[in-house]
């Protein structure tokens, strides 16, 4: 399974940074007994990781090679990839810059490397074999892609920062079959279209006969990509350290972090 991570905005609304906005710390993780600061990318790492990610894919842009440095070739035991996305041409651009890599037959995770969300296992509740979004439930949906479903949990709509939203849901993450990853490349090649966002390209994808599910596991969910949201994360990670949400890195120990040919304070330096 695959783990495709977008990481080539260039994130203005939270500049100037002197790093990647994938790299920002927030919260911490502990690193051979000692307390480290850690990059608010680590959480969706985790997460895919623990849903059954073999492979990452990162979608950098060139002046990104600070992810690279971070990540390096392998973390916990995955081995990590890494395509360019040459000048900003919106997330549907990004993501097929995978495509290359992608079998039809390997099973596909997308998430959003500047997000924190829980429970922390959301992931691994979404079927497989058919594209299916991870939804979360939010107060201001016309910031995000809302999406519509019926009572059976089928997508009807996915409403892209659409102020009048009629669904309080909106997607975080989602999981496909590499055929159906193919499928969307091939619609949004077609000279028509071009999307720049993954909800207008599922809808097209909908309206010619496609299905999609929607999976309402998700609890929490904050994008860190505002100063508002980054001071929101802060508070999430603090609220679950004594909820039941616990953070992903319960599923990896410390010993595995430790020991594994990746990932200590060496490796990035």
């Amino acid at each position: 399974m695959w783990g495709i991570i977008p990481a080539a905005g260039s994130g203005s609304r939270i500049q100037p940074l002197a790093f990647s906005k994938e790299l920002l710390p927030v919260g911490s993780r502990c690193e051979n007994g000692a307390e480290r600061p850690r990059a608010i990318s680590e959480y969706l790492v985790e997460r895919m990781i623990a849903a059954g990610a073999s492979r990452l894919c990162f979608i950098i842009s060139p002046t990104k090679a600070d992810i690279l440095q971070y990540y390096g070739s392998r973390l916990w035991g995955v081995d990590i990839a890494y395509t360019v996305q040459p000048a900003p041409g919106g997330l549907c651009d990004a993501v097929f810059r995978a495509a290359p890599l992608i079998h039809p037959d390997d099973a596909v995770l997308i998430g959003l490397p500047d997000t924190i969300w829980f429970p922390s296992d959301a992931l691994s509740l979404l079927p497989d074999g058919v594209l299916a979004l991870l939804l979360f439930p939010v107060t201001r949906p016309e910031l995000f892609d809302a999406v519509s479903t019926d009572e059976q949990g089928r997508v009807r709509e996915i409403h892209v920062k659409q102020r009048t939203a009629p669904s309080q849901w909106i997607w975080g993450a989602m999981k496909m079959p590499g055929r159906v990853f193919h499928a969307l490349h091939q619609l949004w090649l077609r000279p028509e279209r071009g999307d720049e966002y993954l909800g207008t390209l599922i809808n097209a994808w909908l309206n010619e006969g496609g299905e999609a599910i929607g999976t309402r596991a998700g609890c929490q969910y904050v994008d860190t990509g505002t100063l508002d949201g980054y001071r929101a994360a802060m508070r999430l990670l603090e609220d679950a350290r004594n909820s039941e949400y616990q953070p992903a890195s319960e599923h990896i120990s410390e010993k595995e972090v430790s020991t594994t040919d990746e990932f200590t304070t060496a490796d990035r330096h």
